[in-house]
């Protein structure tokens, strides 16, 4: 018997198999028509005198259920709507967690949001060992909360605190964690998930097992400890408290969804069971009709439309396979690239420096990654070492002669990049594709020393490589297409988000970020205070200041980026004057332990002594911090803007995801491009003409935003306005992305 995904296998032992298998789709979602569907099935089963027990389980091959479907939960339009959708799903798991019969969910493969909820209703869990099970509930990573009765069931389950963690974060447990927390009760191999599983079911059939609190399960020191956080007016308040305090240090109050999944939690410990679900809905509703929300999900639907790009406008061409990866230069960049590759991408790597010390430090650094997964229990001492093998040491370019891709990330020296390029086309095969990793020298002028330009590309990442989550690869007008969309699927295989965007000065990434910190070292040279600035951009939404993140990328770096940009770019990219006296007073960073920040000894925060060096008296503490943001910001977005006009980004898509994972631009904000829609490209443009007038040239508006402040038309949406067509008389010359 089947109805709509969900099937009905009847055994001998008089234990129902109720199995999920969505018809067409490659994992199980909550869809719109998922409640008429659970309903009929378990009333079908209720009704049946032959069956005992039930087990509920997918028949996908590696998951359980992934979610609710996001498209539907898009598609609906008001808080009111978004509340009876709540109220509609917690009834039925009100009506699983009620059935007159026992029913066991049998998890294999990831349980996540609604998958989760779900199981939370059934009686009992029992899951598979594979490393491919994961549970959670990860709403609040999509600005929501879980709306079928998690955020009640969870705390009942392991306990108020461990459930707060998992639903602030996000984050997933593997089934070892899932059983340790008691959020299931058993943990077996695949091959008798469904047997062990059934057993259980069978076990509970007769009787109905106590509803024991999980302070009740506890052993007693534990059991104290969680009664006075949980059962008295005075412990709530403290790990409430306590909880949002810890929230605030993360979010800074720009995450509703957690402060929101706090207030419930709390309602349901306070007032009972139907009032927390009662709360749920409606937290749930306003949530799901908030731009916060709705930003984040936009990221989600961004981020899954790259996975299915191949970088270039022709979707016909194919990636080339590669086998085996070549590194040149094993420094931290070089050798964070080859972990990757050989860890994630499951690719050999030749790993090349130019001398043996410095292969052994780039091995050294492999290995140090290596270990720490040892450490947290993700990989095994027997697999760590074969993963080690995976790459090999060289000082030569012996073993190039059959590598597919040669990644660089050598000094930023183009003579020197010019060398090795002719050196891996000497030593490898004819269509041995070259990228490079820098993140300033123009591509088009490493390709000139080719011989074959059409194979040269860049593929900038960020560091540390292993946990940035962004690649950008550049392409020049002589780019092959399938040496694009090769880099693109190897930069898929290492785990990142991959963006194609022009070759031209600073790219995307590094251009863009340039003048929002230019414009923090202007907010000093005008004596605000310089933890003001960063705080205020902290407060903003962003995960680092710009001052301390200057001092991270080192000042010597930013002088020189900075030259680069103003040399491009014109005035609108000079300097605050008495900068160039931190490089002659030897401050680069926390690289030598001076900056604008202390390092290295106990003391902490801002290095006073640099408000001397600049000349400057940190005074003017005036100044409102929503007037430091907006400034700092919109030089930003303002320079987003002018790369989608020129061309350097083929699609508003790609420099929203590039802004957030790859330079931590707000991700509740969406992104610089859906924040303009947001607020509205009138609002940005008069902000701009208004800090223009103030302070000159370098707020002059991106001509993109005065056409799309006229026509009415947006970044995102129905009626997009187009890149590369809003070059303006600033624009960089060079080659262009068909767009």
């Amino acid at each position: 018997m089947a109805n709509e995904g969900l099937s009905i296998e009847k055994r001998d032992d008089g234990v129902a198999i109720v199995r999920m298998d969505l018809p067409g789709e490659p994992m199980n979602t909550l869809k719109a028509d998922f409640v008429d569907t659970f309903t009929s099935v378990f009333a079908e089963v209720e009704n049946d005198p032959e069956i005992k027990a039930v087990v509920f389980t997918s028949g996908k091959k590696d998951s359980f259920i992934a979610g609710a479907d996001i498209a539907m939960l898009e598609g609906i339009s008001s808080a009111e709507e978004g509340e009876r959708a709540a109220k509609a799903g917690q009834e039925v798991m009100n009506r699983i967690e009620g059935f007159s019969k026992p029913v066991v969910a049998a998890i294999h493969g990831v349980a996540l949001g609604g998958g989760l909820e779900t199981a939370l209703a059934c009686h009992a869990r029992v899951a598979s060992d594979s490393k491919k099970t994961k549970l959670g509930l990860p709403e609040s990573q999509l600005g929501l909360l879980p709306g079928a009765g998690g955020t009640q069931r969870l705390p009942r389950q392991i306990g108020v605190q461990a459930a707060l963690d998992m639903m602030l974060t996000g984050k997933q447990v593997s089934a070892k964690k899932a059983l340790k927390l008691g959020l299931v009760d058993d943990v077996v191999p695949p091959s008798i998930l469904l047997e062990t599983a059934a057993e259980l079911a069978l076990s509970r059939v007769g009787h109905k097992p106590k509803s024991e609190s999980f302070i009740d399960q506890l052993k007693d020191k534990d059991a104290i400890a969680e009664a006075a956080l949980t059962k008295n007016p005075v412990g709530r308040k403290v790990l409430f408290d306590q909880a949002r305090k810890q929230l605030h240090k993360q979010t800074r109050g720009n995450y509703p969804a957690q402060d929101l999944i706090i207030d419930v939690v709390k309602a349901g410990l306070e007032d009972g069971f139907p009032a927390g679900l009662d709360a749920e809905a409606r937290a749930f509703g306003r949530l799901l009709s908030s731009p916060e929300a709705a930003n984040l999900i936009s990221i989600f639907f961004a981020t899954t439309a790259l996975k299915k790009d191949n970088g270039v406008d022709d979707p016909s061409v194919k990636a080339r396979e590669v086998k085996k990866v070549g590194m040149l230069g094993a420094g931290l960049m070089g050798a964070g690239i080859a972990y990757v590759t050989t860890a994630v991408a499951k690719i050999p790597v030749r790993l090349k420096d130019r001398d043996a010390d410095g292969v052994m430090a780039g091995l050294r650094y492999i290995r140090g990654i290596i270990d720490g997964q040892v450490k947290r229990k993700r990989l095994g001492e027997q697999g760590a070492n074969q993963l080690m093998l995976q790459t090999t040491g060289t000082t030569s370019y012996r073993g190039f002669q059959d590598v597919d891709v040669v990644i660089e990330a050598v000094f930023e020296d183009l003579s020197l990049k010019e060398q090795m390029v002719r050196d891996v086309e000497a030593a490898g095969r004819e269509d041995v594709i070259f990228a490079s990793n820098t993140s300033s020298l123009p591509i088009t002028k490493i390709a000139g020393a080719s011989k074959h330009p059409e194979t040269v590309i860049g593929m900038h990442y960020f560091s540390p490589v292993h946990k940035m989550p962004l690649l950008e690869i550049i392409v020049t007008d002589k780019t092959a297409d399938w040496v694009t969309a090769t880099c693109v699927e190897l930069g898929k295989k290492q785990g990142k988000h991959v963006i194609v965007v022009r070759d031209g000065v600073g790219f995307y990434t590094s251009r863009v970020l340039a003048p929002m910190m230019n414009e923090a070292a202007y907010l000093v040279a005008e004596g605000v205070p310089i933890e003001k600035i960063d705080n205020a951009m902290l407060n903003w939404g962003f995960p680092v200041g710009p001052i301390k993140l200057t001092d991270e990328v080192g000042i010597d770096v930013g002088a020189k980026v900075g030259k680069i940009m103003l040399a491009a770019f014109g005035e609108r990219m000079a300097p605050p004057d008495g900068m160039s006296k931190l490089i002659e007073d030897e401050r680069y960073g926390r690289k030598n332990g001076r900056g604008f920040y202390l390092y290295g000894g106990k003391k902490k925060g801002v290095d006073e002594s640099v408000y001397e060096v600049l000349g400057v008296e940190p005074t003017n503490k005036s100044v409102p911090d929503e007037d430091i943001a907006w400034r700092c910001a919109l030089q930003f977005v303002n320079e987003a803007c002018r790369c989608f006009g020129e061309g350097i980004l083929r699609s508003a898509r790609d420099g929203d995801i590039g802004a957030v994972f790859g330079l931590g631009f707000p991700p509740f904000r969406g992104g610089p491009f859906r924040f303009v829609d947001q607020i509205g490209a009138k609002e940005v443009l008069g902000r701009l003409r208004e800090l223009e007038k103030k302070h000159g040239p370098r707020f002059s508006p991106a001509p993109v935003l005065e056409e799309i402040a006229r026509s009415g038309q947006t970044f995102h949406g129905d009626n997009p306005v187009q890149p590369g067509q809003s070059r303006g008389s600033h624009a960089q010359s060079g080659p262009q992305l068909n767009a």
